[in-house]
């Protein structure tokens, strides 16, 4: 993969999910997915993929079929009592627990779904769908966006769904064109927080918790993402005016990012609703309806991925790289250089 800089990596998400479109398709025409017809799926990823194999779990589950989400650490040892198959989630193919775990599942049908196909975990599971986003940075844009995008359309078809994906680059383009002046306003406001919250439900609890990653990464602040109504029973408690918020949805989070930016608190909604007004302490960023809550949520995360990239900006953090090495999280050799 071409590592790039954050903003352009950003900035090419209409064009890398079109790509991944095809690319999906292709696969899924070529795939054997009778294990997966019956029975639970567990999906199993670590970092940014671990939020994505929230995504597919809920996604499953809304579409009438049992699914789970787990770190592959919770699966050491344990595969028997966790699922009768298994979709690995890893954008590089490369991260060491998945493998170990996939390893375990060799009883069980397993599905890759990577950046590509030429890499260890494809080998292990024997299948993979390559999703194809091509060049990223470091901290995940197109790689979490392409995974979302895989887990809809596989998901879609071991269940019947019929969306039409064809339609998500087009509404990527409209926002990429018209969202950054928002998403400027939205970055401005969370400037110097020294901490920001999260919250949405569903498949934006899942991007809450990209998005935590991706403010840790990208712009180094400390930030932690939240299911909406778990949010109410105490963890706001703390947000106060040196703080920030982060909401994503329609329903009960635009009460939340009211409530908090009255309170004093710099808060940004990001929702599909037109009819909600931006306030001296929040900022709202009106993104398209596609009517799928996995389409949905993958405008939601690349309004968020806008305003991530205006905050590196404007902290002077523009295209780092990250501070913390591991060395041991990774199944091929450690580069130095490595973004």
């Amino acid at each position: 993969m071409k590592r790039i800089g954050y903003r352009t990596a950003v900035s090419r998400q209409a064009e890398s999910l079109e790509t991944g479109r095809q690319a999906v398709a292709k696969a899924l025409d070529t795939l054997d997915l009778s294990g997966f017809t019956a029975g639970a799926i567990g999906f199993a990823g670590i970092g940014a993929s671990y939020q994505a194999a929230l995504a597919g779990a809920f996604y499953l589950r809304q579409s009438g079929r049992r699914g789970f989400a787990f770190v592959p650490t919770e699966l050491y040892g344990r595969i028997d009592a966790s699922a009768e198959a298994f979709v690995a989630l890893s954008a590089s193919g490369q991260s060491r627990e998945i493998a170990d775990v996939m390893l375990q599942a060799k009883a069980y049908p397993r599905l890759a779904i990577c950046r590509g196909g030429d890499n260890p975990l494809a080998g292990i599971t024997g299948a993979v769908i390559a999703m194809e986003s091509g060049a990223d940075n470091g901290a995940s844009s197109t790689g979490y966006t392409g995974t979302l995008l895989a887990l809809g359309m596989l998901v879609d078809r071991i269940t019947g769904g019929s969306f039409d994906w064809a339609q998500l680059p087009g509404a990527v383009e409209r926002l990429l064109a018209d969202g950054w002046e928002s998403a400027g306003r939205a970055a401005r406001l969370l400037a110097g927080r020294a901490s920001i919250d999260i919250v949405g439900a569903g498949i934006g609890f899942a991007n809450a918790g990209e998005a935590a990653m991706l403010i840790r990464e990208a712009v180094r602040v400390p930030a932690s993402g939240w299911d909406t109504l778990n949010y109410l029973h105490g963890p706001m408690e703390s947000q106060d005016a040196a703080t920030g918020l982060v909401a994503f949805g329609d329903g009960r989070e635009v009460k939340i990012a009211q409530d908090v930016a009255a309170f004093g608190c710099p808060s940004v909604l990001t929702t599909r609703r037109m009819d909600i007004a931006a306030a001296d302490r929040l900022a709202v960023i009106s993104i398209p309806a596609l009517g799928n809550a996995m389409a949905d949520g993958i405008l939601e995360i690349i309004a968020l991925q806008m305003i991530v990239g205006d905050m590196q900006d404007a902290a002077g953090l523009t295209d780092i790289t990250f501070r913390y090495r591991q060395t041991d999280t990774k199944l091929k050799p450690w580069s130095p250089t490595e973004l």
